[in-house]
């Protein structure tokens, strides 16, 4: 008889390995489904991240480009301008010593600077996004990428694709403008050290060298002054970008085309085509055993040396950085101390806020209260001048006699300068019109003006990233002249943006 047990168990394996191969079968299907579904939904993300991007966000790409471009333009060529009249003047005076000399140290430089301003009023050429070091803007290079990875997206409309063009073309332009630019402030590097050379032996150019060293250090900062400005993105441009970042598609087309991917040649993949980019390329480890190895022969009091050696120059360069923080080139150091509001905009340096004072009163409650607006003017990193008017609101006599009205206005000016850390020297003059008045023309009812010579101490602290606070303390010198006489102390607290 056949071993009915052994027939059920060989059915039992049967169907076990019909059901673990259907099911092996239905998961390969799912994953080539959802590997098929995946770059449809790649395109979906991308066509979804083309829509996002409003007219509004390349509206702003492209008039800041095309702005910040006229703004290098305009400082280079001063540079050059002024470069060419100081080598003028040079030549001039050197003629009268040694006309050959003259002839030979500043002609071919002039002739050389009046190349380089027709070659800044003409195009700026072709971008060239190899050419890295003090070149490369990563603020640029993400925008320029970001809108050649939605311009090669698929599903655009001629009127999208023409905007698109119009900013990536406007930042190339940028681009190009600031490439530029450097090479003309590295002209003016090699021609200063050129002239300090040629001129060692002539008295009488020390002060001449000192401007052209000025001109050079003020335009580089002008030109990191530009680039700072650019990574100010504004809500259309931020969102825009948010929303790019999020797409695979997008990281992926920066590891490819991005001008530091360029410079390690990564644009190929990952991986192996990565390491073998990187061949060659030493290691924090191979540098140490390097040294190790160079120091051995010297025994521990060698390492110990060129390690204490080591240490004084970082305080010195520390030291150095300290001063000028902004200078990204020893061939930069000045030889002056730079003021650093010049390369600031008369825009820049205005400073917007108010305050608010309130006259004491023999109660516990405000009778007046002083409400100003005023704009300051940043003449020195530590020091502002500015003017501004308030308006003196009645608030009536007690807590059970609150009523508003109006009780006069003042107009004011003072100066600001820092004395240490957050406290300023605060002081200045202002008129105050104590009358309830109807109409302007009363104001010039002279009789009711009253003048305050004001001096004191504010300190200044910071609320956010865009608002400081402030709080005053006066001394009012002319309170005796004052009928009624008011009060001599002052107390006002203010902000400024």
């Amino acid at each position: 008889m056949p071993n009915h047990k052994s027939f059920a168990g060989r059915r039992v394996c049967v169907v076990t390995i019909t059901l673990l191969l259907m099911t092996g079968l239905a998961v390969h299907a799912q994953t080539a489904d959802s590997s098929a579904q995946k770059p449809l939904q790649q395109a979906d993300s991308t066509a979804h991240a083309v829509a996002q991007a409003p007219d509004k966000y390349l509206s702003q790409v492209t008039a800041k480009s095309r702005k910040m471009e006229q703004q290098v333009d305009k400082r280079s060529q001063k540079a050059l301008d002024q470069l060419s009249r100081q080598e003028k003047k040079m030549q001039a005076k050197m003629a009268k010593i040694d006309s050959a000399a003259a002839k030979n140290i500043f002609s071919k430089s002039i002739d050389s600077l009046g190349s380089l301003k027709a070659r800044l009023q003409g195009k700026a050429g072709k971008y060239n996004p190899a050419a890295l070091g003090a070149n490369y803007n990563g603020y640029l290079d993400t925008l320029q990428n970001s809108l050649s990875f939605l311009k090669g997206a698929k599903g655009l409309t001629s009127g999208a694709e023409g905007k698109l063009n119009s900013s990536l073309q406007s930042v190339q332009d940028l681009q190009s403008r600031l490439q530029q630019a450097e090479k003309i402030k590295a002209y003016i590097r090699e021609r200063r050290e050129q002239l300090k050379e040629q001129l060692a032996q002539y008295a009488g150019f020390g002060k001449d060298l000192q401007n052209i060293n000025k001109e050079a250090y003020y335009y580089s900062q002008q030109l990191k002054e530009y680039k700072d400005l650019l990574k100010d993105k504004k809500k259309a441009e931020q969102k825009a970008l948010e929303t790019l970042k999020k797409l695979p598609a997008y990281n992926d087309f920066l590891q490819k085309h991005s001008q530091l991917a360029s410079l390690f040649n990564l644009s190929g993949g990952a991986g192996a085509d990565v390491a073998q980019s990187l061949e060659g390329l030493q290691t924090r480890n191979q540098v140490e055993q390097l040294i190790q190895q160079r120091l051995g022969g010297g025994g521990p009091d060698a390492r110990a040396a060129v390690s204490q050696q080591m240490s004084q120059a970082r305080e010195q360069f520390d030291q150095l950085k300290s001063k000028f923080p902004d200078v990204d080139n020893a061939a930069d150091m000045p030889d002056f101390k730079p003021n650093e509001m010049k390369t600031k905009s008369f825009l820049q340096r205005l400073e917007f806020g108010g305050n608010m004072q309130f006259q004491r009163s023999s109660q516990y409650f405000p009778t007046t209260s002083d409400i100003a607006g005023q704009v300051a003017y940043k003449f020195h990193k530590n020091g502002s001048a500015g003017l501004g008017a308030a308006y003196k609101l009645g608030m009536g006599t007690g807590f059970n006699d609150i009523r508003f009205s109006s009780q006069g206005m003042g107009l004011r000016s003072f100066l600001d300068w820092k004395l240490k850390g957050t406290f300023f020297a605060n002081g200045g003059f202002e008129e105050n019109y104590n009358t309830n008045f109807q109409n302007v023309g009363q104001l010039g009812n002279i009789s009711n003006w009253q003048g305050s010579a004001l001096l004191g101490i504010s300190k200044k602290y910071k609320i956010n990233s865009k608002l400081k606070g402030n709080i005053i303390l006066l001394y009012d010198f002319l309170y005796n002249q004052h009928v009624p006489r008011t009060d001599p102390i002052k107390l006002r607290l203010g902000y400024n943006f």
